[in-house]
């Protein structure tokens, strides 16, 4: 039976998810932040669950209204505030993933501050793509590579990634069937599930119904049984 070591979101859906309660787009985002917390303490307390990497701002995000974008920013910020303490009750570490060069001093400052006071959590690893996208994640870790004295090789490349670790699992909410330039390295063998729940209305009992259906799932990796 499988076990859903490392599972990744999509969390799509939060603006549309306002605006069919005829609300602005930021109301979507502070329902889908709760969701977050309530999904992050579900697989914490799953000892088979070692890692959740969650799709929070992508480098494509960039091109939403900039009254948005910098409700996200602030959002981002009071979330990881407001989590710190319910991370280290949790046990949960903080691995954020994705360029944040690009984010003001202060969150930036936020984001190291929370990532160090959760260092030595042992439990899950709880992972927010910020600014990410695969494409800028792969280039940044060649660029890393690059004056390599020697061929350079896969386990080189994974290394030099901002998420080392392969995907089991990834879920896309909001009704879109694609990846949109989440971890398509690590992906390379993830099982893809995509559901029409926007990402406000998920819950702890749809995950558990994706990891049930994973676990009976016929993993080859290219081979046979």
């Amino acid at each position: 039976m499988n076990k859903a070591r490392h599972i990744a979101i999509i969390m799509d859906g939060n603006g549309r998810w306002a605006e069919l309660r005829e609300q602005k787009r930021v109301k979507g985002h502070e329902a889908g932040a709760k969701v977050v917390r309530a999904i992050t303490e579900f697989c914490a307390k799953d000892e088979d669950i070692e890692r959740l990497t969650l799709y929070a701002f992508s480098t494509e995000n960039w091109k939403r209204p900039r009254l948005e974008v910098e409700f996200l920013m602030k959002l981002l910020q009071k979330y990881l505030e407001s989590e710190l303490e319910n991370y280290l009750q949790n046990n949960i570490r903080f691995e954020p993933i994705g360029d944040i060069r690009a984010f003001s001093k202060s969150l930036q400052e936020t984001i190291k501050n929370v990532q160090g006071k959760t260092a030595h959590c042992d439990g899950l690893v709880q992972s927010l793509a910020l600014n990410y996208g695969a494409h800028d994640e792969i280039l940044r870790a060649l660029n890393r590579i690059k004056n390599a004295q020697e061929e350079i090789t896969e386990a080189m490349l994974s290394n030099a990634l901002d998420c080392k670790h392969n995907v089991d699992f990834i879920i896309r909410t909001g009704g879109d069937h694609r990846l949109s330039n989440f971890l398509l390295w690590q992906a390379a063998y993830a099982e893809l599930f995509f559901t029409d729940t926007l990402w406000p209305d998920f819950t702890v009992d749809e995950l558990e119904r994706i990891i049930k259906d994973f676990t009976k799932i016929e993993r080859r990796f290219g081979g046979v049984k």
